[in-house]
């Protein structure tokens, strides 16, 4: 029996505020300019979510960046901004957060949804067989730190003149073939809601390398406006439309600058300490890392590895529990056709439903039984997730925890 250690505490963003977040929210109030767009003197607008947007840009090598108020905003967005809407569909992994479905239903379009592969991320192919003349945009959503295959995505989707828009809520640090995950694609979006890797509470951006993209974003952020900032960037050339209102905040900005600025700090220590784990569990015969499109490229924070059935997973959650290593199999992610919103097939009125005319509902393409790998993969895995504070100590005891869990139960 090995010694019993204190659960390691977890937590990225969130974990690392100190100082640098202290002061920059102090900053905003003491100037007593809280709105981007003006502050005290009108000719000289506040600079802080400006700044955030520049500095995104310069950090990913994209040319346009916009500031929201969160990462689902940041979805509705970048779909709008695309063009999609009623009558269109939008290709979209079965395996992911509930924005990614709900962002779609709300433009009017419909989501198809998509098997994943053994990487928890969109399989390619799936691109093949769903796309049908209606489909105008494919959601690829790079799951927990971790790029999805952008090549093969990139060629199925664009070879058939859709849209890829990346969801990087949870893999702002993560890159693929070494360029950044969210510069492969028409449009991403990024989250700075509590949980990820970088956080101001809630938040998200748009970044894109698209012009007429970026204007129609900025236009659906904003009421409908182009205000003067944004023309210096680049001329508008949209005609004006009604928008909605997600603009961020300075104070938001200012927490989401300091924590963007500690972005490759807190990845390079979580892949400090994968490296510690994940080749102890890869000695270890029936057990299968999750299979990555790029292993060099993951952030670390949380590694999966696969049993051989869903019974021996439920035993290692079990022992690993009870030895106080965090294990759970559900990270704020569920089969979308499991979760109520599909169920029911509605939207906030039943006229905006884009599955109104499909019966009966739950529809073929949105029941448990149309997505045999997404239930296997789903239900076999262990998630052991790290974080910002989690040390090199509580790494080794995290591999040892699984050694020894994986000898009880005999998982070869």
């Amino acid at each position: 029996m090995i010694p019993l250690r204190p659960r390691p505490p977890t937590g990225l963003g969130a974990a690392a505020i100190g100082p640098e977040e202290e002061a920059a929210v102090l900053d905003v109030l003491r100037r007593r300019e809280l709105f981007r767009y003006y502050g005290n003197d009108p000719a000289h607008p506040p600079q802080v979510t400006a700044t955030l947007e520049r500095e995104v840009c310069e950090r990913f090598g994209v040319p346009f960046a916009l500031a929201v108020s969160s990462g689902t905003a940041a979805l509705e967005i970048a779909l709008g901004a695309a063009g999609i809407g009623p009558g269109d569909e939008v290709i979209v992994p079965a395996w992911s957060w509930i924005s990614c479905f709900t962002s779609i239903v709300r433009c009017g379009a419909r989501p198809v949804l998509a098997e994943i592969d053994g990487s928890l991320c969109l399989d390619p192919q799936e691109i093949v067989r769903l796309h049908s003349p209606r489909t105008k945009a494919v959601v690829v959503v790079h799951f927990q730190g971790a790029a999805a295959d952008m090549l093969a995505i990139e060629h199925l989707a664009h070879r058939r003149g859709l849209f890829v828009i990346e969801d990087c809520a949870e893999a702002p640090g993560a890159t693929f073939k070494g360029r950044r995950v969210g510069t492969w694609s028409d449009a991403a979006i990024f989250s700075f809601q509590h949980n990820k890797p970088m956080t101001a509470g809630e938040g998200g951006l748009v970044v894109t390398r698209d012009l007429r993209l970026y204007e129609r974003a900025v236009r659906l952020h904003d009421l409908g406006l182009y205000r003067a900032h944004h023309s210096t960037i680049t001329p508008a050339c949209e005609p004006a439309f009604a928008g909605g209102q997600y603009r961020m905040s300075e104070l938001t900005a200012a927490v989401a600058l300091a924590q963007l600025r500690k972005l490759d700090t807190i990845r390079d220590h979580c892949r400090s300490l994968k490296a510690r784990i994940a080749p102890r569990i890869q000695a270890l015969p029936g057990l299968e890392l999750r299979p990555l499109a790029d292993p060099e490229g993951d952030f670390g924070f949380e590694i999966y590895f696969y049993t051989r059935t869903p019974e021996q997973s439920a035993a290692f959650r079990q022992k690993l529990d009870a030895l106080n290593v965090w294990c759970q199999q559900r990270t704020g992610t569920y089969p979308q056709y499991r979760r109520d919103y599909v169920k029911t097939g509605l939207a906030a009125n039943p006229r905006l439903s884009p599955f109104r005319d499909l019966s009966p509902w739950p529809a073929p393409g949105y029941r448990s039984e149309d997505f045999p790998r997404t239930e296997d993969y789903s239900s076999r895995f262990v998630a052991l997730p790290l974080g910002w504070r989690t040390t090199l100590e509580d790494a080794d005891y995290i591999a040892s925890c699984v050694e020894h869990v994986y000898h009880q139960i005999d998982a070869r």
